[in-house]
């Protein structure tokens, strides 16, 4: 026969398991939460103005290698616009590669806001002031993240456009489902 004291055991037990696997399930939610708030507040500063206009500044930017930018901007130590649109530019996305190494984001929420041709594209055009102001300042790591970050799109942008395939076809034979079942008039 079963006693009162061994009964309460087992619901104290019980109760103790549903109370870590419920604290396990809110530990996963808020860390997909603050990914999310993270990856929001990122596109927010990707989208500002100021932001855009550095984009657009080093997207129209026209240089062979380092020493035909120092020529046409001075060092970059000194005070230029250009210099200012780069160090903006190359930062955030520094932050957003080294985040990605990190695994603080994960590569297709990147990819799914972000796309992968402007920072690949912004890449190209700084690389060779990038490349240069490594040997410069003797930091061989400079913009490091950036670099990872491109490298990564281009390694998983197949994949990563495949998911989208998926999920649009899915999306598209969804919409002809419903056509086929709304009532013609």
């Amino acid at each position: 026969m079963v006693d009162i004291q061994t009964v309460s055991i087992a619901i104290a037990s019980g109760s103790v398991v549903l109370a870590a696997i419920y604290y396990i399930l809110q530990l996963r939610h808020q860390i997909t939460i603050r990914k999310t708030d993270l990856l929001i507040r990122l596109y927010s500063t990707m989208s500002s103005s100021e932001f855009l206009d550095a984009e657009w500044k080093i997207l129209s930017l026209q240089v062979k290698d380092y020493q035909d930018y120092v020529r046409q901007y001075g060092s970059l130590f000194s005070e230029n616009p250009m210099h200012k649109a780069l160090a903006l530019v190359a930062s955030f996305y520094e932050l957003l590669g080294n985040l990605l190494l990190r695994k603080l984001v994960d590569i297709g929420s990147v990819y799914d806001v972000m796309g992968s041709n402007t920072p690949k594209m912004l890449y190209e055009k700084i690389k060779p002031v990038v490349l240069g102001a490594r040997r410069e300042t003797n930091e061989p790591f400079a913009f490091a993240g950036f670099e990872y970050l491109c490298d990564e799109l281009v390694r998983k942008e197949p994949q990563l456009r495949n998911t989208w395939a998926k999920t649009t076809n899915t999306s598209n034979e969804m919409k002809k489902r419903e056509q086929r079942l709304q009532p013609t008039s």
